[in-house]
């Protein structure tokens, strides 16, 4: 399905970000890596500027064109607690500006049938207490999607996913972990892999400027204390 197009995928050494690249790989597609852990093509940080230019050079240097840009690297993880001023932008540069700024450095090299997948979170729209840096960088990739997908109307199609509990290591939950998902377990990398090829193939040319959340149905479920078995923890004072 992908045989000879071009795979540019953020964060793509290890979990989600691994099993996307290994995937277009198999679908016979050329994969390029960008992330600040070791891996066969590019170690970088995302959050700085000249080295995602020099990397948007080396990827058209190397293959000419690119036909599918997944912008998956994770941002920071730090609440208002403890999370400084420069670890929030630090986030922000890595989850919002870098997919802003390569989606600009690639748009004139985008070839026909071009798509963008964004992954999000489903922390972009609901919350954790002590995660600001990492649900604000979801919350501004998830609305990056819709306001690329309409600048770059006709031209490349841009989307986005937004994960909930995806287990990178394949461990297979049982009891209340995988009970209190709808879906009835835990998610893997695959879930996300496998809607991220989808997007990006023909039979999703009528979908742009979507965040396709992939939660095993969580974000869906309604929760009250003392309600279908939940009960809310907690010391009574």
């Amino acid at each position: 399905m992908f045989e000879g197009k071009v795979a540019v995928v953020t964060g793509g050494a290890k979990g989600i970000g691994k099993t996307i690249a290994r995937e277009f790989c198999k679908a016979g597609a050329r994969v390029c890596i960008i992330d600040l852990l070791p891996n066969d093509y590019y170690v970088g940080d995302l959050a700085d500027q000249a080295v995602l230019e020099d990397f948007a050079r080396k990827v058209i240097a190397d293959c000419g064109h690119v036909d599918y840009l997944v912008n998956n690297a994770l941002p920071l993880m730090k609440g208002i607690d403890e999370c400084t001023y420069e670890e929030f932008n630090y986030a922000l540069r890595v989850g919002v500006t870098a997919p802003f700024y390569l989606a600009k450095l690639f748009a004139p090299h985008f070839a026909p049938g071009g798509a963008i997948v964004n992954i999000s979170s489903s922390r972009d729209r609901m919350s954790q207490p002590q995660t600001e840096s990492y649900t604000a960088a979801k919350g501004g990739i998830s609305a990056l999607t819709h306001a690329l997908a309409v600048s770059f109307s006709g031209k490349v199609r841009v989307n986005a996913i937004s994960p909930g509990w995806i287990d990178t290591d394949y461990t297979v939950y049982q009891g209340p972990d995988a009970a209190q998902q709808p879906a009835g377990r835990v998610g893997n990398p695959l879930d996300i892999a496998n809607m991220v090829l989808y997007l990006c193939s023909d039979k999703a040319g009528f979908i742009t400027g979507a965040n396709i959340c992939i939660d095993g149905g969580m974000t869906r479920q309604m929760i009250y204390h003392n309600d279908w078995g939940w009960t809310l923890g907690g010391t009574d004072t």
